[in-house]
């Protein structure tokens, strides 16, 4: 699958064009734009999951779904393990679940088989 957010586009949002001088400490610049792109793709199956259809349903792609994938990209990459200590929050209005909710297919009622 070809990611609908571009690694410059998510290094853009996250502010940094060159998150690690390329010579510094031999290969983990390049490792670090495998793992930015891991976070990408994890934020667009999530948003595909949450959605209840591919992405591959929407051409284009609405703004708002790739700034939903943007926002949960970046989360991923600001929060890295599973569990925050010491911390407390709230969800910023228009986060990631109200950017995606008008496109997300609804099931209500009790489907039989």
């Amino acid at each position: 699958m070809t990611s609908i957010i571009s690694l410059a586009l998510f290094k853009a949002h996250i502010g940094s064009d060159e998150l690690i001088d390329p010579g510094a400490l031999g290969n983990l610049a390049s490792g670090t734009d495998e793992l930015l792109q891991h976070y990408i793709e994890a934020a667009e199956a999530r948003a595909a999951a949450m959605l209840g259809k591919p992405l591959s349903d929407f051409t284009p792609v609405p703004i708002d779904i790739k700034q939903a994938i943007l926002q949960l990209a970046a989360h991923f990459y600001a929060n890295r393990e599973a569990v925050l200590v010491g911390t407390s929050g709230s969800e910023i209005p228009y986060g990631v679940a109200d950017l995606l909710r008008p496109y997300r297919v609804e099931v209500t009622g009790l489907v039989r088989s």
